[in-house]
């Protein structure tokens, strides 16, 4: 047997023997214990029938640790290994269970779900998998996804992009899929672990065999239930995936952002690309990435609108700086919606934004790059501005009336929280990422960071009290980021018909972002989203990584001697690396030797 060592740092594979009581346990994907450099440590099995180094005898098996990923899934870490340039370790942990599962704990099913029957109406076989016509004639519990769904099981060569407005139900784009093809194979990933468990619950109802990863990795690898969870569910002991949606594709949460950085979304295309399964990306906001690699489809354009709220834009472009945070209108807003004893509000400063603006201090304009449209800082010399996207450098001059006279935007949600609990007379919370979960659930008004979005289940009105960071922040995927707040926003106050409402106060009130949230269509961003990435090279139109770390250089170094790679130092122990697509970046990252020194090295980077 050969096996991959859980040691990251070793990246070799190792022969060995399997002892006669072991046999029966082993298999390609076991967790195994094998003595190495004089300690035992964990490993899987990769391959069998291995014949060993002539001369050399294997070491034989310390013992079994129980089942691990099947083969196809060991396959796929194989792929990651190289599409991430990370260990194959890494992965084959994400893909194990949680604690030891032996062979005769494979295939359970959980008491909850032991004595319920599979509901014969929706013309499942004995496995819980589509027999027959793959239509059933029995009524769709799918609704309007019916359309959605026929096109996107129509395409199986790529993934298909659902586009759909977040106030409309996404679940039910779930349940048509499971009524073609039965539960067995079907995956099901969300952003968040609350999100998992709503579903689960919802799919349970419905009489659907559900299980929820992690806790259910067991009953996931029998094939006989839907597996739903969050980002490391893309790597489910599936035998053979039938077809997998992913909610939400556009969430950063399905990146980990630890290394090696890969994101579930590409793990589960490649997995129904292998295995010839329709995968279905739902997303209000789907970026350029995502709509370049499949096809793109939509509901009918009333619909859509339907399903955004109303969008406010509030233009402080020439507002007395001495109003500070809250404008006329925000202040009018507050007191509609705080008078109703059941009225509630969430304003967002996103104080972790890492952007420091600036701003002319005659008209008030924002300072911008003028090739990439980027937040831009200005420098020690004071003469001139460099663009924290893709360093550009101009004179430190105002766009707009040529005045020389700039001014820097400071902002704190504490103290906003303290001057919106003064101006409504409602006692403000503050929520942020650091804050505990349960805060700001039933409060009136919150104020907080992004994070508040994900904490308070409903809001009349969400209000950006300062929405240039996002869009100005030094990333390439700025854009994209802010619809997707935006989005999130939307959800909370859901469809303009009930009366949700979406407040931004800003000084760029024709920006791409906030007129395709004001049209409720996100194509009036991804034209030219799509145009400046392909004008600078930029994913999908090329491959990025970045190295950081002390053995940056001596990496760096290495790789800039293979051809079609680009280069390029950004400061102190960080690197850029730019290739024309991801087969030679990937083939040159595994190419080269790695130093020594610590590295990271981060492909497809989300803070670039």
């Amino acid at each position: 047997m050969r096996v991959v060592p859980d040691v990251p740092a070793i990246h070799r594979r190792f022969d060995y023997s399997v002892p006669g009581d072991l046999e029966p346990e082993i298999r390609i994907g076991s967790r195994v214990r094998v003595e190495l450099h004089g300690r035992r440590v964990g490993a899987w099995v990769v391959e069998d029938d291995v014949l060993p180094t002539v001369g050399v005898t294997p070491k034989p098996l310390s013992a079994s640790s129980g089942l691990g990923p099947p083969p196809s899934v060991v396959a796929m870490a194989e792929w990651a290994a190289w599409r991430w340039a990370g260990p194959m370790s890494s992965f084959l942990g994400t893909a194990s269970p949680t604690r030891v599962v032996r062979n005769g704990a494979r295939g359970r099913r959980p008491a909850r779900q032991a004595d319920m029957p599979i509901p014969p109406q929706w013309g499942w076989g004995p496995n819980g998998v589509g027999e027959g016509d793959p239509r059933p004639a029995t009524p769709s519990p799918g609704g309007g996804s019916v359309s959605l769904v026929d096109a996107a099981m129509a395409e199986r060569s790529a993934p298909t992009v659902i586009r759909l407005a977040p106030a409309l139900d996404a679940a039910l784009v779930v349940l048509e899929l499971i009524h073609r093809t039965g539960p067995g194979g079907v995956l099901v990933l969300v952003p968040s672990h609350t999100r998992a468990g709503q579903l689960a619950t919802r799919l349970l109802g419905a009489g659907i065999p559900v299980a929820l990863m992690p806790d259910m990795w067991s009953e996931a690898s029998a094939g006989r239930s839907v597996v739903v969870g969050t980002r490391a569910a893309s790597w489910a002991p599936i035998p053979q995936l039938r077809a997998a949606v992913v909610l939400d594709a556009h969430d950063e949460g399905y990146r980990e952002e630890r290394s090696p950085t890969w994101s579930a979304v590409d793990v589960v295309v490649e997995r129904g690309r292998r295995d010839g399964a329709p995968v279905l990306l739902v997303s209000p906001c789907p970026p350029v990435v995502m709509t370049e690699s499949g096809s793109v489809v939509t509901t009918p354009r009333a619909v859509e609108r339907r399903g955004w709220p109303t969008v406010e834009i509030v233009d402080r472009t020439g507002d007395d700086p001495r109003t500070g945070l809250f404008s006329e209108r925000l202040v009018h807003l507050l007191h509609s919606v705080l008078d109703r004893p059941d009225g509630r509000v969430v304003s967002i400063l996103n104080r972790t934004g890492r952007t420091r603006l600036l701003a002319c201090t005659l008209c008030g304009a924002l300072a911008r790059c003028a090739r990439c449209g980027g937040a831009v800082a200005q420098l020690e010399s004071g003469g001139t501005l460099q663009c924290r996207r893709c360093d550009e450098i101009r004179p430190a001059v105002c766009a707009a009336c040529d005045s020389t006279r700039l001014k820097s935007l400071r902002i704190g949600v504490t103290r906003a929280t303290e001057e919106l609990s003064a101006l409504s007379g409602v006692g403000a919370v503050e929520v942020t990422g650091s804050s505990d979960p349960t805060e700001g659930v039933g409060a009136r008004l919150v104020v907080g960071t992004e994070a508040a979005l994900h904490r308070v289940p409903r809001a009349d009105a969400v209000v950006f009290l300062d929405f240039d960071q996002h869009l100005l922040a030094p990333r390439f995927a700025a854009g994209e980021e802010a619809l997707a707040l935006l989005a999130r926003a939307a959800r909370l106050v859901g469809t303009r018909q009930g009366g949700g409402r979406v407040v931004v106060q800003t000084r760029m009130p024709d920006h791409e972002v906030l007129q395709a949230a004001t049209h409720a269509d996100p194509t009036v961003l991804a034209g030219p989203e799509r145009a400046l990435r392909q004008t600078l090279g930029l994913p999908p139109f090329g491959a990025l990584a970045m190295l950081k770390g002390p053995g940056a250089a001596a990496f760096a170094e290495g790789l800039g001697s293979i051809h079609g790679l680009s280069v390029s130092r950004l400061e102190t122990d960080r690197w850029s690396v730019r290739a024309p697509d991801h087969r030679v970046m990937c083939d040159a990252l595994a190419a080269v030797p790695r130093p020594a020194e610590r590295l990271r090295v981060e492909v497809d980077p989300i803070d670039a």
